[in-house]
């Protein structure tokens, strides 16, 4: 339904591209105002922020190290200063850094560790004393059908996935009594620019073991997350909600 956001406040990490672009465009089509969080592509996020200000939205492009506990309490500080108000939270950013884990270095797990399940959990922390503080809240973070079934060459994207999906289960516990909805969003293969890269061999493999028989699009992923962060599931927390097209099963 159009409007589900209307006069509310969403802080999108990872919102340059891929799936966090298409979530920060999808809750402004729903009537949010955005905060758009980002590091390396930083000039992309500032791009959808003007583009979502010319569509009547209150934006704001914030330059962050996600896995920095104090530029996480900052980022959320700005966001509330430039917007009004915070209502949601969605710790999107992530990143890939594959290889069988004989051969994984330690600089490649301790990267994704620390963007993939360190920067979630620092924003969450962040985000948390606000929501507490207003008795209201939605946060979705953003794990991984492979952090739910491991995936070959992924043992420290797959784990941080995993800890990702701990963490959200914890903290819908700790925050359910000051009225905050967490809930996590396991996508399968999306079509991103991340994706791009992969081989084709690996790629329709995905397809083939999607039971829709095709990849997914990043809309299709944002439009799950809106649903998340609007009062239509407000009785929804603690949840896994894959969007995979079959993939998982």
């Amino acid at each position: 339904m159009k409007d589900d956001l209307a006069g509310q406040a969403t802080l999108v990490t990872g919102a340059g591209r891929g799936i966090g672009a298409a979530i920060a465009r999808e809750v402004a089509r729903q009537g949010s105002d955005v905060a758009l969080v980002d590091l390396g592509s930083y000039d992309e996020a500032a791009v959808v922020a003007a583009e979502l200000r010319a569509l009547g939205r209150r934006t704001v492009a914030i330059r962050a190290d996600v896995s920095d506990f104090v530029a996480a309490e900052g980022a959320v500080q700005e966001a509330v200063g430039a917007l009004g108000r915070l209502d949601g939270l969605v710790c999107n950013a992530g990143i890939t850094r594959d290889g069988v884990s004989w051969k994984l270095t330690e600089a490649a797990w301790d990267a994704v560790l620390d963007v993939n399940l360190k920067g979630c959990f620092a924003f969450c922390r962040a985000a948390a004393p606000v929501f507490r503080a207003q008795k209201r809240g939605r946060i979705v973070t953003i794990a991984s059908i492979n952090g739910m079934r491991g995936k070959f060459g992924q043992s420290n994207y797959a784990a941080s996935k995993a800890g990702v999906i701990g963490l959200t289960k914890a903290l819908a516990r700790e925050l359910g009594p000051s009225g905050v909805n967490v809930n996590c969003v396991a996508p399968g293969f999306i079509r991103t620019e991340m994706t791009a890269k992969l081989p084709a061999e690996v790629v329709q493999r995905a397809v083939e073991e999607s039971a829709l028989g095709r990849l997914g699009e990043t809309d299709e992923v944002a439009a799950v997350v809106s649903f998340l962060l609007s009062d239509r599931a407000r009785y929804v927390t603690g949840e896994i909600i894959k969007v995979d097209g079959g993939q998982y099963i």
